[in-house]
């Protein structure tokens, strides 16, 4: 076996790498391949294009004609692109993109036929909904739901493919996709955040939230990766002994590129490119064989979309470069796992960005306001904000030494504590023009000059300010960034409402003027959020005790962080700002509970396979080899064998002792498993998969990887970790 994976990894060091040729300029191809404002300026009319903009900054709908216009040049604008057929492109609750394929094809009769797509076949198709997750919204027999296409985000080519982004709903309305709630959550945070900046700017009239996601990954030869039916089955390695050497030097974080890495990236960039995607950074991350890469910010909706689309396309581009992309959070024990780090803003029409501070004190208070409320939404929604990145793969990662940990805390840094321990010593009630003055000089004046020095950044935290934005660090690498963006605008818009509210109040009964109530109210905040702060190591067990005493949550599984999803809370807080009903957000909790469950259950059964059909017959074999020795020494050298044969018997009975534990765990293993799908509680089926099944694994795997160090290397079944992380 180790002669098949030398040569595997001998051949795929021969090959040469594939990539498309390169370009100079890239700002000359980008966005070639999207039916973007250049593109429909050529093949829109006047009308047309008017359509579509009113849609994307003011919501407006786009009537039925001018859609037949749109059809048509988009037709065409793809056509000329080498398109053969069009798809509605959505994202199913699957974690995947979806896509079904048609052909700008009509029969005349008479043996004629004609390139046709219209506005109907733009606007609207009818997918069966049945057949992908729905948390029990539809029946079998009530497959009918509908694609519909969101202007908002352009139409793109993939391969000869028109790609026409949608929502994803049923045929009584709810949303069954991640777009819908989110374009729903984007349009709640631009209300409540217009109507906030009112105080500081009667100009604004629209507030965008901006994405900044930074995806990491692994990069595994194919023919390796291949050879393990863990990563093919669970996309990630079940068991495996570490390697001699693994990241502890530190020499792979930033490094040079591999070569044969480098040609994947340049591909994959240039990919990228043509479909708009503005992909910046690239570098090396902390464990071997683990890279990242991140774009310029955008629009949220927009920046989603582009995840969901590069995750699929550098799959794709792998296979040209014989390489195999692992997402999974933890693939490797032994090394850091992979997260995409979400950093979020929010602008307004007018340029500002609500969470950089500005030249001047008026400025500054606005900037405050939306601070300390995002503060406070995340207090007020900690629960929350941990159940949008919870996951069986994130489980493994949240809490390691690369990654924050279960507990949502929000890190600012020194000098902002320092800011809001002052703005907390504002005298309650009306400001004297003295103090208003003081303070606005004194202290809110003077934040700019105090960010130029707070650039430290603390990785243990979840959720940290980082200058001009929030960093959600906790988002897994494989996650769809909508998720998190659903929860964290719809939590800020929610936050901001209220806010707005409490200023009116003292506005109008207090007889206040405006900035001492926002000041008062701000004052009242910082108060009441100071038990979300901490600056320190989130790793460390002082933190667990600590957090407990300020009430915040520690939810460490899956299992129980999702319970928060179906609370009167949470389900409240999505109705009353449009988000979500009742039924959508039950059938959420349904289908990523079930998920939680079947992603245990498949790993339980490739464990089992692994260990009883390729560890435990090896160790078998290997073991009648040491026999068939003992036996040959006894035969020559009589009772003297015993001395000659020590560790060789020694050997044997540890085998022995490796291959009884492994058969006896994996039974247990299967018939807790049993057990559990009896259960016909979602939340107890998942709980005892957590705490009665996935707890087996690690005692398997010990065994196993014991007997990985004791077996001739040349019978071993599995690539070993030496060779996946170390063939670039």
């Amino acid at each position: 076996m180790a002669t098949l994976r030398f040569h595997a990894v001998k051949e795929s060091l021969k090959r040469k790498p594939l990539h498309v040729e390169e370009v100079n300029r890239r700002s000359e191809i980008f966005g070639s391949n999207v039916f973007n404002e250049s593109a429909m300026r050529q093949y829109l009319t006047k009308d047309a294009l008017s359509s579509i903009v009113e849609a994307i900054e003011k919501g407006s709908k786009i009537k039925r004609l001018l859609a037949d216009h749109i059809s048509t040049g988009m037709k065409e604008w793809a056509i000329s692109k080498g398109a053969t057929h069009y798809t509605h492109w959505f994202q199913p609750l699957t974690g995947a993109t979806a896509e079904k394929h048609d052909a700008f094809f009509e029969t005349l009769g008479g043996g004629l036929a004609i390139e046709k797509f219209d506005g109907g076949q733009l606007v609207q198709q009818e997918p069966d909904a049945s057949s992908f997750p729905h948390g029990g919204i539809r029946n079998t027999f009530e497959a009918r739901g509908y694609t519909a296409w969101d202007p908002t985000s352009p139409a793109f080519i993939y391969g000869t493919t028109l790609c026409i982004p949608t929502v994803f709903v049923s045929y009584t309305g709810e949303a069954l996709d991640y777009k819908t709630p989110l374009l729903r959550a984007l349009q709640a945070v631009d209300t409540a955040a217009v109507a906030v900046c009112k105080y500081f700017d009667k100009n604004v009239k629209k507030v965008t939230a901006a994405l900044g996601w930074e995806q990491e990954y692994f990069l595994i030869d194919n023919a390796l990766a291949t050879s393990r039916p863990d990563i093919v089955l669970a996309g990630r390695t079940l068991l495996g002994h570490s390697p001699a050497k693994g990241q502890q030097l530190d020499d792979h974080y930033f490094g040079t590129i591999p070569a044969r890495a480098m040609a994947y990236m340049r591909d994959l960039e240039t990919e990228c490119i043509l479909l708009g995607i503005p992909v910046k950074t690239r570098h090396n991350e902390v464990a071997p064989n683990q890279f990242e890469l991140a774009p310029i910010y955008e629009e949220a909706n927009l920046a989603v979309d582009h995840n969901s689309l590069l995750m699929d396309l550098m799959q794709k581009v792998a296979k040209r470069h014989n390489f195999k992309v692992l997402m999974h959070e933890k693939p490797f024990a032994g090394v850091n796992g992979s997260g995409k780090h979400n950093n979020w803003s929010l602008s307004t029409d007018t340029g500002v960005n609500l969470l950089s501070p500005g030249k001047t004190p008026m400025s500054n208070l606005q900037f405050l306001t939306f601070f300390i409320n995002t503060i406070m939404a995340v207090l007020e929604y900690e629960e929350l904000l941990r159940a949008s990145i919870a996951s069986a793969s994130n489980d493994h990662r949240l809490g390691a030494n690369e990654a924050p940990p279960a507990i949502i805390s929000v890190f600012i840094g020194e000098q902002l504590t320092k800011v809001l321990n002052e703005l907390e010593t504002v005298t309650k009630g009306k400001l004297s023009p003295q103090e208003k003055t003081d303070l606005k000089l004194n202290v809110v004046g003077k934040i700019p000059e105090i960010l130029l020095d707070n650039t430290d950044r603390n990785r243990t935290s979840p959720f940290a300010f980082t200058g001009n934005k929030f960093e959600f660090r906790a988002v897994g690498s494989k996650a769809n960034c909508a998720n998190p963006m659903i929860v964290l605008n719809s939590i800020v818009a929610k936050q901001l409402i209220g806010f707005k509210a409490e200023v009116d109040v003292l506005i109008k009964k207090k007889d206040m003027k405006k900035d001492d109530a926002i000041f008062n109210i701000l004052r009242e905040y910082i108060k009441t959020s100071k038990r979300i702060l901490f600056e320190g190591n989130g790793y460390s067990d002082d933190w667990q005790k600590e957090a407990e005493k300020r009430g915040l949550s520690n939810n460490k599984t899956t299992a129980e962080a999702l319970q928060v999803k179906i609370a009167d809370k949470t389900v409240k807080m999505f109705e009353s700002i449009g988000v979500m009903n009742r039924v959508e957000s039950e059938a959420r909790y349904g289908i990523e509970i079930e998920e939680y469950i079947l992603r245990l259950q498949i790993e339980s059964r490739v464990l089992g396979d692994i260990a009883r059909n390729h560890v435990v017959p090896t160790a078998v074999k290997y073991q009648n080899i040491l026999i068939e020795n003992v036996t040959g020494l006894k035969a020559i050298y009589g009772d003297k064998f015993k001395k000659l044969a020590k560790e060789q018997l020694e050997l044997i009975e540890e085998i022995s002792n490796h291959i009884e534990t492994i058969n006896s765990l994996v039974t247990i293993m299967t018939d807790a498993r049993k057990t559990c799908n009896k259960s016909t509680d979602l939340y107890k089926k998942a709980q005892g998969y957590c705490k009665k099944v996935k707890p087996i694994f690690e005692d398997i795997r010990y065994n196993c990887d014991k007997l990985e160090l004791m077996i001739d290397d040349e019978l071993w079944p599995l690539t070993k970790y030496r060779e996946l992380l170390f063939t670039n």
